[in-house]
């Protein structure tokens, strides 16, 4: 029989939970503000200030723990996911929701966790035990349930849905080549490198965000700071946290709670009042992540006699790389 995990190790997982729950809140936060600063900044340069905002919050951040370059083998995924996450997504996600409802956005966007878990499996060696799909399953027929409740409201249109299907999979492109990333570098250096090549990236957007800057009511550039800071700098390093410390499959599979959370959020700050229907999906959403973060009681006591016991998520991390 073996022993329940030491104090040590369950820290680990609060912390990796912690981190994962902060991620998620500012994360669902950044749709609402992505449609207010929408209003006054084009999608290429609200990418790009939010970028800078973020890059320049981190690089301070490195400086003040002195962290340094990251190690040659993880630069390849640092500028994978730099490109696709940092760059390409914010840029279709920004261009999407200017097309789309809050709701809807994060329905499409959310399609991501299932393209995770599949390239997760094929490329990492993710294992799926039926409880993860199972809550996957759950939480996206939630996020369905929510677009199709807030689909007749007039607020989305063929281009908004292919730009967040878009956003989608470079989603997933990116948070797939992270994950080794992390095997040698900190979720400190993925993040701010990761950061500063999707600013790289949308600099030729420079001339807009000056020009729209000088337009824009302080509001508008306040949310683009807040994107930058919050939902970039700091929700980022905690999903770095929180990924290398268990699988790409079960982590995405956490951010079925955004749909939820959006809808509560675009009803406080944008008057988008839900339905029931909303209400029931964004249930489902949150049932789903809390079946795939489930461990079975058998593998909670370590195992029948005999058998092999299930391996916590920091283990199937360590497999995985």
């Amino acid at each position: 029989m073996m022993n329940s995990p030491t104090p040590p190790a369950r820290r680990a997982e609060l912390l990796a939970a912690g981190a994962a729950a902060v991620t998620v809140v500012l994360w669902a936060s950044a749709f609402v503000s992505i449609r207010s600063a929408g209003d006054a900044y084009s999608p290429g340069a609200l990418a790009l200030g939010r970028l800078l905002a973020g890059a320049l919050t981190l690089g301070v951040i490195c400086l003040l723990r002195r962290e340094g370059w990251p190690p040659r083998p993880a630069w390849r995924g640092i500028a994978i996911s730099g490109l696709l996450w940092f760059g390409f997504y914010m840029v279709a996600l920004n261009w999407g929701e200017q097309q789309v409802d809050a709701g809807t956005a994060a329905l499409v966007v959310n399609t991501g966790p299932i393209l995770i878990a599949l390239l997760g499996a094929r490329l990492l060696g993710d294992a799926m035990p039926p409880r993860l799909l199972a809550g996957m399953a759950v939480s996206f027929a939630g996020a369905v349930t929510v677009g199709l409740s807030m689909s007749g409201e007039g607020g989305s249109s063929v281009l908004g849905v292919v730009l967040c299907l878009l956003a989608a999979v470079a989603y997933a492109g990116g948070v797939v080549a992270q994950k080794p990333a992390l095997g040698s570098a900190s979720p400190l250096q993925v993040t701010t490198f990761g950061c500063l090549v999707g600013a790289v990236l949308c600099l030729p957007f420079a001339g807009q965000l000056v020009q729209e800057a000088a337009e824009a009511p302080a509001s508008a550039t306040l949310n683009m700071v807040y994107l930058g800071i919050f939902p970039t700098a700091l929700a980022f390093t905690t999903w770095a946290y929180a990924l290398s410390r268990t699988t790409a499959s079960r982590m995405g599979a956490t951010t079925y709670a955004a749909p939820a959370l959006v809808v509560l959020m675009s009803w406080l700050f944008l008057g988008e009042v839900p339905g029931l229907l909303t209400l029931v999906g964004g249930a489902l959403c949150l049932a789903g992540v809390a079946v795939s973060r489930s461990r079975s009681r058998t593998a909670a006591r370590g195992g029948a006699p005999g058998a092999a016991p299930e391996p916590r998520p920091e283990e199937a991390a360590d497999s995985a790389r």
